[in-house]
């Protein structure tokens, strides 16, 4: 594990300096990760994909300004990689009034002539709400310790919070997202598990 550290530190040192080769070694690094999470975060392959693009490109912008975290940038990334798909959904938001304010046309069958791809549709996009409803910090939390399982202490390297602190509201987070995912059961057919989230298994 040291030498993965000194790897991709050595890497970002050359990044850093501009190199565009060690750069995109990074980048085949963490995309897949950071994928996964924007994923999470909007529940759309399409935005996922592009708020990968937006947060990777951000990360070269600010290259200078990016904190290691034992030995990895992906904890920056990730936090990155929220700060941009929050700001996408607010934009979606505003967008998808303007369409509710238009004519409706006819909807498209293709979904609804597969009851497994709508249910897990609805999945995607139940877990997102309920990540939507976390504080903006609750959401960096949950994203570093349960989905890419940074400890405690790392996350709250990278929050500028105490280990104590980052714990508390590690626990509160927790807690209202399973309150919204159990709260919600509009997409639960009777053969389904309730969604959990990892980490949170008996």
């Amino acid at each position: 594990m040291g030498s993965k550290e000194t790897v991709e530190e050595g890497l970002w040192h050359l990044s850093v300096q501009g190199q565009s080769d060690a750069f995109g070694t990074l980048y085949d690094l963490h995309r897949d990760r950071v994928f996964r999470h924007a994923y999470r975060l909007c529940g759309n392959h399409h935005d996922a994909e592009d708020i990968m693009a937006a947060s990777f490109l951000e990360l070269w912008r600010r290259r200078k300004q990016v904190r290691v975290v034992e030995g990895s940038i992906l904890p920056w990334l990730l936090v990155t990689t929220t700060n941009v798909a929050r700001n996408r959904t607010r934009a979606a938001l505003r967008y998808q009034r303007l369409l509710n304010s238009l004519p409706r046309s006819q909807e498209s069958n293709d979904a609804a002539a597969d009851p497994y791809r709508r249910y897990q549709n609805q999945l995607d996009q139940d877990l997102a709400w309920a990540l939507g409803t976390l504080a903006s910090e609750d959401l960096l939390l949950v994203s570093l310790v349960v989905f890419e399982e940074h400890t405690i202490a790392a996350a709250a390297a990278v929050l500028n919070l105490t280990p104590g602190a980052a714990k508390s509201r590690m626990h509160r987070a927790r807690q209202r997202l399973r309150a919204a995912l159990v709260g919600d059961t509009s997409a639960k057919p009777p053969t389904a598990p309730t969604p959990v989230l990892e980490g949170e298994r008996p």
